[in-house]
């Protein structure tokens, strides 16, 4: 079994690296990815729809973690997520909890962070919806 924060650590790192193919790839089949303000997308076809479409424009990210460790098995990762996209400039802080199967896959990973700002920094309406 590979240890949950080594999971969370690969899944930074794909993010880091844009590599969106591995950051579905850690998803369970039946994953759940939760923006709660949003409704949750469930199952890898629709993560990876979710995660093309956040991600058109991207021009560069870094996921800067502040503090990342376990609590009731589950990984707690308090971050600033620093991006340029479509020639805007976003740091936005965020916590993502994440929940990894035995086989080592995220069967659930929960984002908390402020959507109207985010929106407004990428210079997107509040009401913006990714599809």
């Amino acid at each position: 079994m590979t240890a949950p924060l080594d999971v969370a650590r690969d899944m930074i790192d794909a993010w880091n690296r844009m590599d969106w193919d591995r950051v579905v790839a850690l998803f369970a089949e039946d994953g759940v990815l939760h923006s709660v303000m949003q409704d949750p997308i469930v199952g890898r076809p629709g993560i990876e729809t979710r995660i093309r479409s956040l991600t058109a424009g991207l021009e560069r990210i870094e996921l800067r973690v502040k503090a990342m460790g376990v609590i009731d098995g589950r990984v707690f990762i308090e971050r600033v997520d620093d991006f340029d996209s479509n020639g805007h400039h976003v740091e936005l802080p965020v916590v993502g909890i994440l929940r990894i199967g035995s086989s080592g896959l995220v069967t659930e990973w929960l984002e908390y962070y402020d959507r109207a700002s985010m929106m407004r920094g990428m210079g997107l309406p509040a009401d913006f919806s990714h599809s």
